[in-house]
């Protein structure tokens, strides 16, 4: 009697990890982008604060609002990337990272160009933007360069590496639109000005940071669970789906064939969507830790986000036909794709990363170093999760009723959430320096 065929066990979420520890940056360098995006996510909520009285009637112009905005894009969720990709992608691949020192240096020119820019847009100040987007440009493209090489050398792992090379194509575009932006407001226009903003938010929320969040999820979440690794062949139809989607928006942006270009890139969005929850649903339902708390509960909060932020985005396309407000739907549509998606799903994958990494960190040397629960404030993350969820809420509502004291009661809330995380992130260092600080037990003599 022969045996059926025998198939090959799936690899396990995580196996990367063996020899980690050699890989691993100083802990100094993704945690203090992390500790960026941390300050940043606080300073976004203070920024909306001081622009709630202009909320009703700002329409994307520079200001506070706008400054908000891109302190969470730039500021939080791009700062968190760069720290996950320059620790993780490295780990994932099997190879340092080319150059430690650059990766090291770009926190001084990537941090201080983005607090310059956000200033310069919430004192409406086109010069001193400017100079913060020539130093946030200048740090993107060091960074894609370190994440290019890292990329070239990989092997295996064909779904992450697509998704990586798709945002960084994405990057370009995100570059080049915000050079057009910042070119238009110091009077000089080399693109339509709507054109630039929705080239800008293609590029940028879908583009580069929609990429990393679905590529990086093929790492993290089997990672978390200790599930198998997702089925490549749907990670790569789920990444072929989403940089279609992404460069159907792009063209589209500039008044070719709008609604034809708009509607089939919110179907390839949408299909990228389904198949890449279909492969996180398997991970979490078939891992061997299957509850992952309140982070989980985060990130199926972006999911749902992603998909309402799409489900507006089509209504906006019919929206002259059904007499609908386009520019409001146009402004939910970004709290829900930014705010309840990104953000998100960050702040669950974030909770779960930093005591994991501080774990990694804590181990050399040590023969019992700490778990990543042990390393853990679960009382700031209860609070944080309460204040998230409510400022998501009050910022909707205050899109829908246009209403500034709607948007001040969000910032407030939001600025509570803030102060909770960062208490968290504040537990995660403190730990681990006490934990290195602490020599390991001598080693009993032999006899």
């Amino acid at each position: 009697m022969s045996a059926g065929p025998i198939r090959k066990p799936a690899k396990l979420g995580g196996t990367f990890l063996a020899g980690a520890k050699g890989r691993l940056l100083p802990a100094s360098v993704p945690l203090r982008f992390f500790g960026a995006a941390v300050a940043f996510h606080a300073l976004a909520w203070l920024a909306l604060l001081a622009g709630a009285a202009d909320w009703a009637q700002w329409r994307g112009g520079l200001g506070w609002p706008l400054a908000a905005l891109h302190l969470v894009t730039l500021g939080t969720l791009l700062s968190s990337a760069i720290g996950a990709s320059l620790q993780l992608l490295p780990v994932a691949t099997r190879q340092p990272v080319r150059s430690p020192r650059v990766a090291a240096a770009l926190w001084w020119v990537y941090v201080p160009g983005v607090a310059t820019l956000a200033l310069g847009m919430g004192l409406a100040h086109p010069t001193l933007l400017a100079l913060g987007a020539a130093a946030v440009v200048a740090a993107l493209v060091a960074w894609a360069a370190l994440l290019g090489l890292n990329l070239l050398g990989a092997r295996g792992m064909p779904g992450v590496v697509l998704h990586g090379w798709g945002a960084l194509a994405a990057l370009a575009l995100l570059a080049a639109s915000a050079l057009a932006l910042v070119a238009l407001w110091l009077g000089h226009p080399l693109l339509d000005r709507d054109a630039a903003r929705a080239l800008h938010l293609a590029a940028g929320v879908f583009g580069t940071m929609g990429l990393l969040a679905f590529g990086l999820s093929y790492v993290l979440l089997p990672m978390f669970a200790l599930s198998g690794v997702p089925d490549e062949r749907l990670q790569l139809a789920s990444g072929a789906s989403a940089l279609a989607a992404v460069a159907l928006a792009a063209v589209a942006a500039f008044d070719v064939a709008p609604l034809a270009l708009r509607g089939a890139a919110l179907a390839a969005g949408a299909l990228a969507l389904a198949l890449h929850l279909k492969l996180m649903h398997h991970a979490l339902a078939t891992g061997m830790r299957r509850d992952l708390g309140r982070a989980q509960q985060l990130m199926r909060v972006g999911w749902g986000a992603l998909a309402l932020a799409l489900a507006v985005a089509l209504l906006q396309l019919a929206a002259p036909a059904l007499g609908l407000d386009a520019g409001r739907l146009g402004r939910l549509f970004v709290v829900l794709a930014v705010g309840g998606w990104l953000l998100s799903f960050l702040f669950g994958v974030l909770q779960r990363i930093l005591p994991f990494l501080a774990s990694m960190h804590a181990a050399r040397g040590q023969p019992r170093p700490p778990t990543p629960s042990a390393l853990t404030r679960e009382r700031p993350l209860a609070w944080h999760f309460a204040a998230h969820l409510v400022a998501l809420a009050l910022l909707a509502a205050a899109v829908l009723a246009d209403s500034a004291w709607l948007a001040g009661a969000a910032a407030l809330a939001g600025g509570v959430g803030a102060v909770a995380f960062g208490l968290f992130y504040l537990g995660v260092w403190q730990r681990l320096r006490h934990s290195l600080a602490t020599p390991p037990p001598a080693t009993a003599a032999r006899g």
